[in-house]
């Protein structure tokens, strides 16, 4: 899966560098824009939107 958009994967930088980790909250494998840290969560596109959107409050 690539990911788009303003730091996607097409531009002047090449393809994006994606790295394989587990989600923290769901369990299912994904790739992520980053290399993942020992000791920190890591979340699929699905559980980030889901945590994100609840972080908005009124």
């Amino acid at each position: 899966m690539a990911y788009g958009g303003r730091y996607g994967g097409s531009g002047r930088f090449g393809p994006r560098q994606m790295y394989k980790a587990t989600c923290s909250d769901c369990g299912a494998e994904c790739e992520v824009p980053f290399k993942p840290t020992e000791g920190r969560p890591v979340y699929c596109r699905d559980c980030f939107q889901k945590r994100r959107g609840s972080r908005r409050g009124p």
